[in-house]
């Protein structure tokens, strides 16, 4: 008989150990399964640990990665008398069959060696999971669930994980100290799992899965961040200076895919960082398919505002594209100057760090009026009933500039608790929205991202200008190069915003004077 013990394992403790070792010592003899119905006695002939989530690491549902649970697992069965095979069960999302699939996956990757079924296999799991066994026919050992009284009657591993993340020095706590089992505790001090499990799950920044937000289509944002790769190479190329070369918030790795085919980079080091999973998957797919000309290219699922990413005076150029916005806008504005620290922390001397984002205006705080077309779209259309992001995209489409600030008003940060300030004058029969500079940018540059509209709307674009900039740099250290500077894009200008919608003053004779759109984006320069 085998015992499959499915889960994540992050680690293991020493009720687990002693549980498995009497019912191998026992062979199953006198155990009761979940419906207190006895086993038959039956030899343990091993124990099948089915790791799910493997293909997850640096999350703050699954922070450690699968070939550390599984040498934890190895050297806590080095102590039993039967032998231990661990299988990584990736995560597929969620799906009413998970107990089938991880039979199915044990048995392809076993080649057939292990093909468990209700006859020769007993599950043991205390959480919820056990009632997709028990559907399969699989008798059901509780372990630390108690059945009988509806409780758990020891600590579950996930339990002790909290623990330690909630505690300085983990390796002196009393209850690690008595639950941990010894082999986790070994692994997990040898490679400092302990440390790094503290710092993803007190992490204000990253969600349960490793991703900023919820609400982003990665299939479309992918595909922006290939689409335009090139233009942010041929912008920043010039800047970068050979050695070791840091993209963080590499997405998919698009910038390092240029770079790799610089001739003037050929014997660069190149090191990709990304907290979002479904990203990072990406570049070490597109790394296993041979789509980096240099074959000295790292990725790495971190988070770069917490800590550093980088040694401490390792890195000749950093790189950051449309990532600084997205600090503020998820974390804080203490997370965004700790941010700028740590890439002071990891240049070497003379190093710079590349910066490219948008910006708010130089009059952010003035009250502007802003024009909008009624006549280019809809606007009375009803909002479709809970709707997906390519339902709501499309009716997002069909609305006028002016019915789509009325959204935008409603929508812009509302979570956060921001509740955008603006007034409906009319002068000389024409209405105008009245509302600070840096609203009215804010609308103006995030308006047609339709696509990923949810997402967008917790993100803030305008909060610092460029001299606001050119303070947090130097506050850090840092010396702004000359050559840093805000422009236009003017393809959005033409195409997006000219005849939809204006900026206009007041003179000094209280009449609307229109005013040019400002500077949308910006490249810093800051060099240690």
């Amino acid at each position: 008989m085998y015992l499959l013990i499915p889960g994540r394992h992050h680690l293991l403790t020493d009720f687990q150990f002693k549980y498995l070792n009497r019912l191998i010592k026992c062979s199953l003899e006198g155990e009761k399964d979940v419906y207190g119905q006895p086993l038959a006695a039956s030899p343990v002939e091993g124990l099948i640990f089915a790791v799910t989530s493997a293909n997850h690491l640096g999350t703050k549902r699954n922070p450690v990665p699968f070939y550390l649970r599984a040498m934890v697992i190895q050297e806590f069965s080095n102590s039993l008398d039967v032998p231990a095979y661990v299988y990584g069960i990736d995560d597929v999302g969620v799906i009413h069959d998970f107990a089938e699939y991880t039979i199915k996956t044990i048995r392809h990757s076993s080649e057939g060696a292990h093909n468990l079924t209700p006859q020769n296999t007993v599950v043991i799991c205390s959480t919820s999971v056990r009632e997709m066994y028990m559907k399969q026919g699989f008798r059901i050992l509780t372990a630390e669930w108690d059945p009988a009284t509806s409780r758990f009657t020891q600590p579950m591993p996930w339990d002790l994980v909290n623990l330690i993340a909630q505690t300085g020095d983990w390796r002196k706590n009393p209850t690690v100290l008595e639950q941990v089992h010894p082999a986790a505790f070994k692994i997990w001090s040898l490679y400092g799992v302990g440390e790094k499990v503290q710092q993803i799950l007190k992490d204000p920044i990253i969600g349960a899965d490793g991703d900023l937000t919820a609400t982003r289509d990665y299939n479309v944002y992918v595909k922006q961040m290939d689409d335009i790769a090139a233009l942010k190479y041929r912008e920043t190329a010039p800047y970068i200076q050979p050695g070791n070369i840091g993209d963080i918030g590499c997405a998919a790795g698009s910038w390092i895919k240029i770079a790799c085919e610089d001739d003037r980079l050929h014997e660069c080091d190149f090191y990709g960082i990304e907290v979002s999973r479904h990203l990072y998957d990406i570049c070490l797919q597109r790394k296993h398919n041979g789509e980096f000309a240099n074959p000295s290219v790292f990725f790495a699922q971190k988070n770069a505002v917490t800590s550093l990413v980088f040694e401490p005076g390792s890195m000749n150029t950093i790189h950051t594209s449309s990532l600084t916005h997205e600090i503020e806008s998820y974390g804080s504005r203490k997370d965004l100057l700790a941010f700028i620290q740590n890439r002071y922390q990891e240049l070497v001397p003379g190093g710079v760090w590349i910066n490219r984002d948008v910006v708010g205006p130089e009059n952010r705080t003035e009250t502007v009026l802003l024009w909008l077309n009624e006549t280019d779209g809809a606007n009375d259309l009803p909002m479709p009933e809970n709707p997906n992001t390519q339902s709501l995209a499309a009716w997002l489409g069909q609305l006028s500039t002016k019915a789509l600030f009325h959204r935008f008003a409603q929508d812009f940060r509302h979570e956060e608790g921001y509740r955008l300030p603006h007034e409906w004058v009319t002068i000389d029969g024409t209405t105008y929205c009245k509302l600070s500079m840096q609203d009215a940018c804010e609308f103006l540059f995030k308006k047609d991202y339709h696509d990923n509209w949810l997402s967008e709307m917790h993100e803030t674009f305008c909060f610092w200008n460029y001299n606001d900039w050119k303070q947090a740099l130097e506050d850090a250290g840092l010396r702004l190069d000359n050559l840093s500077h805000t422009y236009r894009n003017e393809w959005i200008v033409q195409n997006r915003l000219e005849g939809k919608t204006q900026l206009f003053r007041l003179n000094e004779n209280g009449q609307p004077e229109p005013m040019p759109f400002p500077a949308s984006h910006l490249l810093l320069l800051a060099r240690k």
